[in-house]
């Protein structure tokens, strides 16, 4: 069973640029910008925690809806910090 558990795939590194990506682009427009974060923040933390799974999912999902919900902070490479942490961690995707 263990087997199975640690060969289950853990997310791409592109897809996470990809989706550190779609939640920069929210200020291609000056003046959506901010309400873009406020409909993708919810859409980018559930992505977040269904993409990596366990805690990390959790508390990478949490912080990444704070990360874009709050203004000024979307530099952030919250999927690509949390596909590093499973990577360099040795953390298994649990489901």
């Amino acid at each position: 069973m263990n087997e199975i558990i640690s060969m289950k795939k853990k997310p791409s590194l592109i897809l996470c640029i990809v989706m550190d990506i779609i939640g920069y682009a929210t200020y291609i427009l000056p003046v959506m910008g901010e309400f873009g974060d406020i409909v993708w923040a919810p859409i980018s933390a559930f992505v977040f925690y269904i993409t990596f799974g366990g805690k990390v999912g959790i508390i990478g999902g949490i912080f990444n809806f704070i990360e874009e919900a709050m203004p000024g902070l979307d530099f952030i490479p919250t999927f690509t910090l949390g596909w590093f942490w499973q990577y360099t961690s040795g953390e298994k995707r649990l489901g």
